[in-house]
């Protein structure tokens, strides 16, 4: 084709941001299919092979040309019979390509003088075979860090924050196509990743200036949330399937599978399409080209060159402390509503002193990691206790629909009941986790 198929140029979208496609090689191939049969007739395998010619478009003029052999073994067929065509083919003066794909191939030998491959026009090259399985391109990871990257082993607090910036940034370019195609975790992934950039910018203020990082703080919020959409859905129905596949029969009234699997499937037909729409906005671009601005010139202030020990515990020990204030009024209040915001915030403090703390790791050792898991800890147990009160809600709303279809209602009065227990099993436990944490906090 001559111009890029619109699912795949989505799929480089945030690398190359609005920057237009380009051509940079044609490539030919006649391929000439031969059936390799036993004498009775018999398919034992199928060689294809390929004249490949390969013209520079973009970068050069060079050229390139030559022939392959693929051969692909029958349903059924014996291994050990690939291993005597490779022989053949061995004595026939063919040998095992070097190159995993026609592609890579085509862009070394065009590539011009001086530049990574063989170079000049006409270039031949020799005959090559690919005996058993079929050429396939290998998978190509991350691109490279952007120039201005600090190289190097971090030395100073600014080199380490920053070193954890530059990770979540290419963390969320990185996972753009697997998001895009729905590939699983990549939107937790990418939702997290998005967090710890914005936790970075809000717990290590005194190092990255905050007039410049609080407004790309406020665009990887928006687009956390719009992350969240999609993934708070698909775990609230992973959850409330599990809890009805665990009642026993006599607990179940009415279709409610049917029902939820409905709700679900409606929910996230709309919130996936919403997703993509993100994915391809100017909004969500230029926060990406943001970012790559940030990196290419932080904007360090003068804590960001000293020694890192002193400068990142002090940070840590900042957000702990607020995590601990946060827990303990919780535990305060009485059960219901206002515990239950309470408890959520002091989830969130948690996961922010937990991603400070990851940053803090190469220059604290031991005691960094050590609150990492604490917090893992805590915010494990109070992410239940917000998937409770999430769950009940979603009860409460199908329970509704279903009373007004004439359905029963009963199954969702049980599993709210449930869900009731479940918070009040962590209210219950939480005094003594949060005792046991602050008593092994050492940072």
């Amino acid at each position: 084709a001559d111009t890029v198929p619109p699912a795949l140029a989505a799929l480089v979208r945030s690398r190359v941001r609005d920057t237009a496609l380009l051509p940079v090689v044609r490539l030919r191939s006649e391929r000439d299919v031969r059936d390799l049969v036993d004498a009775d007739g018999r398919l034992l395998a199928e060689a294809g092979v390929d004249a490949v010619r390969a013209d520079r478009l973009l970068g050069g003029d060079g050229s390139a040309q030559w022939t392959e052999i693929e051969v692909e073994l029958a349903d059924g067929g014996d291994p050990a019979f690939l291993d005597t065509v490779e022989k053949r083919l061995r004595r026939a003066g063919v040998r095992p390509s070097k190159s995993t794909s026609k592609l890579a191939r085509a862009l070394a030998e065009t590539a011009p003088r001086g530049g990574t491959g063989k170079s000049g026009k006409n270039g031949k090259g020799g005959r090559t075979g690919k005996a058993g399985k079929n050429g396939k391109g290998a998978k190509g990871g991350p691109a490279g860090n952007p120039p201005g990257n600090p190289p190097g082993v971090p030395v100073t607090a600014g080199d380490h924050v920053l070193a954890y910036v530059i990770a979540q940034r290419d963390a969320v370019v990185a996972l753009d196509p697997a998001v895009r195609q729905d590939a699983p975790d990549s939107v937790h992934r990418m939702r997290v990743a998005t967090r710890r950039l914005r936790s970075a910018f809000r717990s290590y203020g005194k190092i990255l200036d905050r007039t410049v990082t609080d407004p790309i703080g406020e665009e990887l919020k928006w687009l956390a949330g719009e992350l969240g959409v999609d993934r708070d859905r698909e775990v609230l129905t992973e959850h409330l399937t599990a809890a009805l596949d665990g009642l026993p029969r006599t607990l179940l009234s009415g279709p409610v599978r049917t029902r939820l699997r409905t709700w679900a499937r409606a929910r996230r037909g709309g919130s996936r399409r919403r997703l993509i729409g993100v994915l391809d906005s100017k909004r969500y671009l230029a926060l990406l080209d943001t970012l790559d601005a940030l990196v290419a010139a932080p904007p360090l202030r003068k804590a960001a060159a000293a020694e890192p020990g002193p400068t990142l515990a002090k940070a840590v020990r900042k957000d702990f402390g607020r995590v601990g204030a946060l827990v303990e009024a919780a535990l305060g209040l009485a059960p219901g509503q206002d515990r239950d915001l309470a408890l959520h915030e002091a989830r969130k403090k948690a996961k922010r002193t937990r991603y400070a703390a990851e940053t803090a790791v190469p220059a604290l050792g031991d005691p960094a990691s050590g609150l990492v898991k604490s917090m893992k800890t805590l915010q494990t147990g109070l992410g239940d206790h917000q998937d409770s009160v999430m769950a009940r809600q979603t009860l409460r709303e199908l329970s509704a629909v279903a009373h007004a279809a004439g359905e029963s209602s009963f199954t969702y009065g049980v599993l709210y009941g449930r869900e009731e227990q479940r918070a009040a099993d962590v209210e219950r436990e939480l005094p003594g986790t949060w005792k046991e944490i602050k008593e092994g906090t050492a940072v």
